[in-house]
């Protein structure tokens, strides 16, 4: 199974199954999460690269995975994604570096995934 795919999946059966507890606070925050990714006075590509910029520094694989999967979808560029990357490294420090390298193995992944 490809990274990508065992990475969604997972996340679609465990977003079901915490939905499922019908927890009113968890399902606020969920929607305050994707409604600040929405279009507003800043398109969503530029949201996307905050966000994964963001996640790179907190070090957060999963939400790096998610974001790289989203700034996919809205077109970035290799040189578009690596200055996210480079900007990431800068703010984040040398403890960012393993994130980075995962990072870049699930970009090529996606860029994989698309020729075939």
């Amino acid at each position: 199974m490809s990274l990508i795919k065992e990475f969604n999946d997972y996340r679609t059966r465990m977003n079901e199954k915490i939905m499922e507890a019908d927890n009113k606070v968890i399902k606020r925050f969920f929607n305050l999460d994707t409604n600040a990714y929405a279009e507003g006075a800043l398109d969503v590509k530029t949201k996307e690269m905050l966000g994964l910029a963001c996640s790179m520094v907190l070090r957060c694989d999963d939400c790096i995975k998610y974001h790289l999967g989203k700034c996919f979808e809205c077109g970035l560029t290799d040189e578009e994604v690596y200055e996210v990357f480079a900007i990431a490294n800068l703010i984040g420090g040398s403890i960012v570096i393993p994130h980075f390298r995962r990072a870049v193995e699930y970009w090529e992944e996606l860029k994989t995934e698309q020729q075939a």
